[in-house]
């Protein structure tokens, strides 16, 4: 996969690009990070890329040829890229919305700043428009550093488990299940028994029920949709009764 953004900061992408699963993504040859400052593209000799909105009002706009200009360089050899608008009136971004552009061989992140875009680059250029949350940022950066996170962890031969993305909250529709590790006994604090029996069968099924109960507590909202088994229908039962 090649992914590009376009920002007036790249300085803020160094730190994050350079550690982790980031990098080793990268050294995989798994993926490519570029990070294009889109300043470099303007036509003017001062280098400007916003101006006054027309019909007045606060702020700057971001002008629409530096991001045009940007764009068309770095997908003059891709077919199909999905070019990505990082503002605050996006698709609200979720696990599938990764998921779905994991499948993709190229992906381009606009990074934003001042009052916003100018419309035609909305209209007329981007592909896919994503807010990574309800609230206000001062710029599209940390939104492409989570999108390209949760994008490339789901590459193959990324992490070192295949079976971690497949378990991660959300990816099964579900919150994830507890997790325990050395010491059994921690200050009085003690692991589940049911971990420590080498059941296999009865640790899975703890799992996907400790899964559900966390996701009928804290996230209902998820279940509203989702494909519940008469065994997990049973159990929610019981705790709808038990809160009563």
């Amino acid at each position: 996969m090649r992914i590009d953004i376009l920002t007036l900061f790249p300085n803020m992408f160094t730190g994050v690009f350079n550690e982790s699963i980031l990098k080793k993504a990268q050294e995989k040859k798994a993926v490519s990070l570029n990070v294009i400052n889109f300043r470099d593209f303007a036509d003017n000799k001062h280098k400007t890329v916003d101006d006054y909105p027309y019909g007045g009002g606060a702020g700057m706009v971001l002008k629409p040829q530096p991001i045009f200009d940007a764009v068309a360089y770095v997908t003059k050899h891709s077919e199909h890229p999905r070019i990505i608008l990082l503002c605050p009136q996006g698709e609200r971004y979720t696990q599938k919305k990764a998921e779905e552009l994991a499948k993709e061989d190229h992906l381009v992140l606009i990074c934003g700043h001042y009052e916003g875009y100018d419309e035609r680059i909305r209209e007329y250029l981007v592909t896919d428009e994503i807010s990574i949350g309800d609230y206000v940022l001062t710029g599209g950066e940390l939104g492409a550093m989570v999108i390209v996170d949760s994008v490339v962890r789901l590459l193959p031969g990324v992490l070192g488990n295949e079976a971690s993305p497949v378990h991660d909250s959300f990816s099964s529709g579900l919150l994830e299940h507890p997790h325990y590790t050395r010491p059994a006994d921690f200050r009085g604090m003690k692991v589940p028994e049911v971990l420590l029996s080498g059941n296999h069968r009865l640790i899975e099924e703890w799992r996907e029920k400790q899964s559900l109960k966390r996701t009928f507590l804290r996230r209902p909202d998820l279940l509203e949709n989702y494909p519940l088994t008469e065994k997990q229908k049973r159990w929610i039962e019981e705790w709808k009764k038990e809160e009563r």
